[in-house]
This record gives structure tokens, C-alpha cells and sequence, in this order.
């Protein structure tokens, strides 16, 4: 009976009724109205409803009192309340869990355990068996509530929230940056797998995968530069593999409205889009190449690109920005160009000759733009052009056979004056034999792989006038005077004279008389107002050089006296220092102008034996070398010159007009080196060097008989570069052994015990460092000297032309005086 009355007394509140909506929200049609006032009795129950009843029936409210009933709906709110704030445990879901029934017949579901919280009623315990039944949720709310916790936790793994654990751990922070950087890793890897694909699809069938290479050209613009670098290298690869050996030409659009062939149009889809991409990638590596990150891998991508494809199109545009780069101050972009270039003019059957005057021309005209200062690597490519000598005699040979078909043809005119006229019928057919022949001979040029022969001759022609425009414009830079131009380095000058003497025999004879001209003036050491120049020793004795093979190579043309160039070498033996100067170009020297002439004076060789055997005491040991081969040279052509070898003062009668050796004379000829004796051969065959040695005592041994044969030695240049090699292994071995032996006399001076001299450091520094500052003072003065002359000179000027000024002044008052 108790149990029957608990459950009639259980209260069970109704789910919420739907909104309420105001009268004014309400809109009634007019089918309503008109309805309720044709049945009005339709409507009367409504005044007859038992309100009270049907509240209770509504709200299932089984012997509740109002009061009860509002504390129960205020009970039902404070639940909702509380279960919009945070939670500190976690509910297991209704819906998943299995519930338990008791033996009094509730409902328990298995929850995890909640901390309990505090209410502000106080008859929370007493109640709450009835508000388990109270708050049960309905089949809709627990599917509402599900979904959206499944939403939370969605949103929750993508956009994960900072839990106060992470802002408390420091590690929190170091693990994020590193999970980024592992997906940007994970992404840099898919791209470059994604790249090497479409790499590899390219190659293996072009013509079909043609369009992904516009996808391959995306990867270039990327935002990561190493992604951006393997995609202009792959591409690289992918164009130098698929370019054909022919320039493309787009169809115009006549043929594009012709019908062709599903292969050609295949055809003509790869060239075009093959063009445009390539057009594409040339631009990208145009706006990439001033970036200094990208910088080395542009060029190298538009190096590769003319190298292996000179003939395809956009080369008059790779052309610039390659010759461009020879300026750079990076010496790897700057190699790279230049070995291009070379492979350029080496492999002309490529382009048939064409790029080779297109670079050229360029590089005249970046010298021209710098002022000639430039790396000499700019000019030093010149030296890999070849140029074909037949043709310039092909040339001649063709303007003298059209000299002689002229006359022939005029002394032809006036026999056929007199004899009679032929038939027409003959001169018709010489016409169309004529014209036969030159369709044939135009056919056979077209269809052959050679090129035409006045086509060759232009193309040699334009790169002679260019190359030799630069050398000249070079040596023009040089020679200026110093009130024009402020001392400063040539960088371009020995590379200049180099290929002056590799191709002056390809000079005009016409300019031959001022080339030697300038070339006198720099051997001097001087510029066109007499002034001294900043050329080395090196430098000056090129142009010696360069005079001699210009002379040889155009021996028939030229009647130049060389006696100048002698004796400026005369006189840069002296000045010639090891470590400063090159040996090669000394070696070259002696080689050109006294091993290779049969003949010279013996004033003349005399001087340049006694000048090489006192300079060899002071040069290095290739030098020296190479010195005394010369020496012996010129003593075994000259037997009169074999009289400096005797121990008698003087060479007699032999001595010529001067009798006394002078060694400061700046001319062989007056140095009377016939008079003095070659003792500087005793003091070389005591040489550390036991080649140098052995070279001077055989030198020594030499009879002055003319009868003896004249045997030819190694060249001055061969002796210098195998010295030059063994001296690098060579170690200087001392049989020096010191003598531990004290003398009597010096017992006061060294202890017992002691056997060599102890030196002072500090001392040996303070003398050094006074010696540094003597010498930097020194060349100080000489700055100073220099300038003071200068603004000395500069100051004379001004003062003269004040004094032409105040005259021209006084004349014309003199003038209008008169008038």
C-alpha cells in the first residue's frame, strides 16, 4: 500500500511547452474568418473549457500544490544552470551505458564519480530521489546531445586548445615548432617526389607528357628557394634533353587553317607549347639571375642552355645576360661564363659561326661600357676563336680571277665586233644553259650542310673587326696621358698583347706602323706627354714581345727598325725582380729576341752576355737558368764574344770603338761589354744549385776557337719550367759542419759550456721595426712628391692661363683704344 501511494505521490514534470507566440506575430486569413462566422457553434466550446483541469492534465501533476509546483520548476532551472558551467569530471553517455535495476525497481546508469557541489538549498539530499526521476532526458535530447559532442571533439583535434598544463610546461612551445616544421618537411618532400615525376615522365616521352611541363615550370615560382632550386636544375635537364636540333617555327595562320595530319598536329601541339615554356623559363631565370640567392643558379642554367643548344631560339636573348656576367665580381659565375663562351667559339658546326660574331660583338661592347676595367678573363676567352686563313687568300684569288674575266670579256667585244653576229637560236640556248646551271648551283648550296663560303668570309671578317677593336681600344686606355687620366691599373693589358701576338698576322698591314708605334711607347714605360705609367715590368717586356712576332709573322710587309725593343730589354733585365715579376714572360723574352735570331751584333750580344751573367747572380735558380742557357746561346753563335772568357783585363783589339766597360750605360752598344771578363761564371759554378753549377763551369770551358761546331742547347723556356719543377722538391742540404773547437784567444769571450750565440729578440724587433718605418716613410715622400707635383703642374696652368687671359684682355682694350 505504501509502495502504491509513493508512486501516485511521485511528481513527474512535462517537457517544455513550445514558445508562446504574441497576437501581433499572428496572421489570420480571411478562409479563417469567414469559416468561424458561418459556425459560430463550431466555436462555443471554447467559452465552455475547464481550464484548471486541463493545466493538471498538461503538466502531469499528480496532488501538487501551486507552491510545490513553482519550487519544482525553480529546481528545474537551477539544474540547467549548472550544467551549462564546466564540469570537472566526465559522465559516461546514457545512451552507451547499460542501466541497473534495483530491488525496488529504479533505474541507476554507471557514471564515472563527480565532485559534489554545494547548493544553495539545504534540502538538497532530502530530494534527491525525486529529482533523479524528475530530470530524466527524452530519446531526442540524448541524440542532440550526442551529436553535439561528437562536433566538439571534431573541432577540438583541428583547432586543439591550450590546456593550463601547456602554458605551465615550457616544452609546450618547442614541440609546436617543431611539429610545423616537420609538415613543412613532410610538404618539401611530396614536392620533390612530385618534381623528380614529372621530371622523369618528360624524358622518357616527350611529346606525349608535353603538358606537364607547365606544372613543372609552377614548382619554379615557388616559396621555398631549395624547392625552387631542384625545379630550375630538373628543368634544366628536361630542355637540354627534349630541345631539337632545329629552330622552331610557330605556323602562321594560313597554315594553322590548312588540314593536316593527326601527326603533325601532334607536331605542332609539342613545338608550340615546347616554345612557350621555354620562353617562360627564360624569363624566370631573367628576374631570378640579379637575386644574389639565386644568383649562381640562373647563370649556370643559362650557361648549360647556350652551351648545348647555341642554334634555338631566344639565343640573341641568353647571348647578353651571359656576356653580362663576365664583369661579375663572383669568380664562379664569372668561370662559368667564360668556359661557355670558349666552348662557343671552339664548337662553331653548331650555330655555323653565327653566335660566335653575336659574343664577340657583346664583349667589345661591355669593354667599351666598363672603361677596360674589367677581369681579364673578358678578353682572355679571344684567345679560343680560330680563324681560316684560306679564305682571305680564297678572296684574293676571286678578285683577281673577276680582274681577268673583265679584260677577257672586253678584248672579247672587240674581236666579236668584227666577226659576224651568231644565230639566235644559239644565244638562246647559252641563256637557258646559264640559267640551268645557276639553279642547280642554287639548289645544290640550299640542300647542303655546308655553308657558303662569302657568308663564311663576312662572319670572319666582323669578328676580326670587333676582336681587333677591342685590343686597340685597350692599348689606346693604356697609352693616354696621366692629366687625363689618374694612374690606375690595366687589368686588360697582358690578356690584349697576348692576342695581339697570336693574331697579328691577321692585322691589316695598314694599321701595322701605329701598332708599332704604341707598342715603343709602353715598352718604354712612358705615356704620350713622356710621363712614367703604372705598367709593370712584366707588361713592358710583353710589348717587346708582341713587337718581335708581329715583325716575324709579317716579315714581307714591315721594314721596322727593332733596335728600340732591344734596348728597353737591355735595360728591364735590371729591373726584373723574382718575386715580383714572372719568369715565363723573361724566359719567353730571351727565347724570342736573342735564341731565335741567327745573327746579332756583337756589341749587342756582348752586352747581353755580360748583363745575363751579373743578373743571374741575383735571380732565382729557374731565372738563372735560364739566363746562362741564353748566355751560352749567344757566346756559341758570336765566337769573337768567346774572348770575355780569358783571365786577361780587356778583349784587345776585339774591344771595339769603347774600351772600358761601362755598366750603367742604358745602350749594349756603348757599354763596351767586349772590354770586360765574365768572372761572374767562378761565382756560379760554387752555385748551391748543382745544375746552375754545372751549367756555368761548362759555360767556362767553352774554347775560343771559330772553328768549333755549334751544338744547339734547350730553349731559355724549357730550362725555366724544369728548373721551376725541381725546385719545388728541391731541399738545400748543407754539408756545413760547425766546429765545436774553441780558439785560445776566445776564452774569455764564450763560457765552457756554451757553442753558439744567443740573439736578442727584442732587439732584432726594435731594429726591424725601425727599418718598416723608414721604409714605409719613404714610399709616404713619394706619394706625397707625386701629388705636390701635380698640384704643382695644375697650379702653373691656372697662372698661365690667367696670364693668356689678362693678355687677350689688354688687346682688345688696345683695340677699341684705336677705334
Amino acid at each position: 500500500m505504501k509502495l502504491h501511494q509513493k508512486k501516485k505521490l511521485k511528481v513527474t514534470l512535462p517537457p517544455e511547452l513550445p514558445p508562446e507566440i504574441p497576437d501581433e506575430d499572428i496572421v489570420v486569413s480571411d478562409e479563417d474568418v469567414n469559416f468561424v462566422a458561418e459556425n459560430r457553434a463550431y466555436a462555443g466550446f471554447v467559452s465552455r473549457l475547464d481550464t484548471k483541469s486541463i493545466t493538471k492534465h498538461v503538466n502531469r501533476v499528480a496532488n501538487a500544490k501551486e507552491d510545490e509546483l513553482e519550487e519544482l520548476f525553480e529546481r528545474r532551472l537551477r539544474k540547467k544552470k549548472l550544467e551549462n558551467k564546466e564540469e570537472k569530471g566526465i559522465e559516461v553517455n546514457r545512451v552507451d551505458a547499460l542501466p541497473v535495476k534495483t530491488l525496488d525497481g529504479k533505474l541507476y546508469y554507471k557514471t564515472v564519480p563527480k565532485e559534489e557541489r554545494k547548493l544553495e538549498t539545504s534540502d538538497k539530499e532530502d530530494e534527491s530521489d525525486e529529482d533523479k526521476g524528475i530530470f530524466k532526458l527524452t530519446k531526442a535530447e540524448r541524440r542532440a546531445k550526442l551529436k553535439k559532442k561528437k562536433k566538439d571533439e571534431k573541432k577540438q583535434v583541428k583547432e586543439p586548445a591550450k590546456s593550463e598544463e601547456d602554458t605551465k610546461n615550457p616544452q609546450s612551445e618547442v614541440l609546436a615548432e617543431v611539429k610545423e616544421d616537420l609538415t613543412a618537411a613532410e610538404v618539401a618532400e611530396t614536392k620533390q617526389h612530385k618534381i623528380a615525376e614529372l621530371g622523369t615522365a618528360l624524358l622518357e616521352d616527350p611529346e606525349s607528357n608535353i603538358k606537364s611541363l607547365k606544372e613543372l615550370l609552377s614548382f619554379c615560382n615557388d616559396g621555398d628557394k631549395e624547392i625552387a632550386k631542384a625545379a630550375l636544375l630538373s628543368t634544366l635537364v628536361v630542355f637540354r634533353d627534349i630541345i631539337p636540333g632545329y629552330r622552331i617555327r610557330l605556323p602562321t595562320e594560313k597554315e594553322q587553317e590548312m588540314v593536316i595530319s593527326k601527326a603533325v598536329k601532334k607536331m605542332r601541339f609539342f613545338e608550340s607549347t615546347l616554345l612557350f615554356s621555354y620562353k617562360a623559363y627564360l624569363q624566370r631565370l631573367f628576374t631570378l639571375q640579379p637575386l644574389p640567392e639565386f644568383n649562381r643558379v640562373a647563370v649556370r642554367c643559362l650557361c648549360t642552355l647556350l652551351d648545348a643548344h647555341p642554334h634555338f631560339n631566344f639565343r640573341q636573348n641568353i647571348i647578353p645576360a651571359v656576356v653580362k656576367c663576365l664583369a661579375s665580381a663572383d669568380d664562379v659565375v664569372r668561370k662559368f661564363c667564360s668556359t661557355t663562351i670558349q666552348s662557343i667559339f671552339k664548337n662553331e658546326g653548331k650555330h655555323g659561326g653565327e653566335a660566335t660574331v653575336e659574343t664577340v660583338q657583346r664583349i667589345a661592347d661591355l669593354v667599351r661600357i666598363h672603361d677596360c676595367q674589367l677581369n681579364p678573363d673578358s678578353i682572355e676567352v679571344f684567345l679560343a676563336l680560330s680563324f681560316d686563313e684560306d679564305l682571305a687568300r680564297s678572296k684574293k684569288a676571286d678578285d683577281d680571277e673577276k680582274r681577268k674575266r673583265k679584260k677577257f670579256k672586253k678584248g672579247k667585244k672587240s674581236e666579236e665586233q668584227t666577226q659576224p653576229t651568231a644565230s639566235d637560236k644559239k644565244k638562246t640556248k647559252k641563256e637557258l644553259l646559264s640559267k640551268t646551271r645557276e639553279e642547280v648551283n642554287a639548289d645544290f648550296k640550299a640542300a647542303s650542310l655546308a655553308q657558303d663560303e662569302t657568308e663564311r668570309r663576312r662572319m670572319q671578317s666582323q669578328t676580326l673587326s670587333a676582336v681587333f677593336n677591342t685590343y686597340f681600344r685597350v692599348l689606346k686606355h693604356t697609352i693616354q696621358p696621366d692629366t687625363i687620366r689618374l694612374k690606375r691599373a690595366h687589368p686588360l693589358l697582358s690578356s690584349c698583347l697576348k692576342g695581339l701576338g697570336m693574331f697579328s698576322h691577321l692585322i691589316d698591314i695598314d694599321f701595322m706602323a701605329d701598332l708599332m708605334k704604341h707598342l715603343k711607347i709602353l715598352a718604354s714605360g712612358t705615356n704620350m706627354n713622356n710621363s712614367d705609367s703604372s705598367l709593370t715590368v712584366s707588361e713592358q717586356i710583353e710589348c717587346c714581345i708582341v713587337a718581335f712576332k708581329v715583325m716575324r709573322k709579317n716579315l714581307d710587309a714591315l721594314n721596322v727598325d727593332l733596335q728600340e725593343f732591344f734596348i728597353q730589354l737591355y735595360n728591364l733585365i735590371i729591373e726584373y725582380r723574382p718575386g715580383r715579376d714572372q719568369g715565363e714572360i723573361l724566359a719567353e723574352a730571351l727565347k724570342i729576341m736573342l735564341c731565335d735570331d741567327r745573327q746579332h751584333d756583337m756589341q749587342r750580344a756582348a752586352a747581353f752576355i755580360k748583363r745575363l751573367a751579373s743578373s743571374s747572380l741575383c735571380f732565382g735558380s729557374p731565372e738563372s737558368m735560364a739566363a746562362l742557357v741564353t748566355a751560352k746561346n749567344l757566346l756559341q753563335k758570336n765566337f769573337k764574344c768567346r774572348y770575355m772568357l780569358e783571365n786577361d783585363v780587356g778583349g784587345g783589339s776585339v774591344s771595339g770603338s769603347v774600351a772600358i766597360y761601362q755598366p750603367y750605360s742604358s745602350d749594349p752598344h756603348l757599354s763596351g761589354a767586349l772590354a770586360s771578363v765574365l768572372w761572374e761564371l767562378n761565382l756560379l759554378s760554387k752555385h748551391y744549385h748543382p745544375i746552375i753549377s754545372t751549367m756555368a763551369s761548362s759555360i767556362s770551358k767553352i774554347s775560343t776557337s771559330s772553328n768549333q761546331i755549334y751544338m744547339p742547347t734547350v730553349s731559355p723556356q724549357q730550362a725555366y719550367k724544369e728548373l721551376l719543377l725541381e725546385s719545388e722538391q728541391y731541399s738545400i742540404k748543407s754539408d756545413i759542419k760547425l766546429n765545436n773547437k774553441r780558439k785560445r784567444g776566445n776564452n774569455n769571450l764564450l763560457g765552457d759550456d756554451e757553442t753558439s750565440l744567443e740573439v736578442d729578440e727584442e732587439a732584432l724587433r726594435e731594429k726591424l721595426s725601425d727599418h718598416f718605418t723608414v721604409v714605409h716613410d719613404i714610399v709616404e715622400n713619394e706619394k706625397l712628391r707625386r701629388e705636390l707635383g701635380l698640384t704643382a703642374l695644375s697650379l702653373q696652368l691656372h697662372e698661365e692661363y690667367k696670364k693668356h687671359k689678362n693678355s687677350k684682355r689688354e688687346r682688345s682694350k688696345q683695340k677699341k683704344r684705336k677705334q
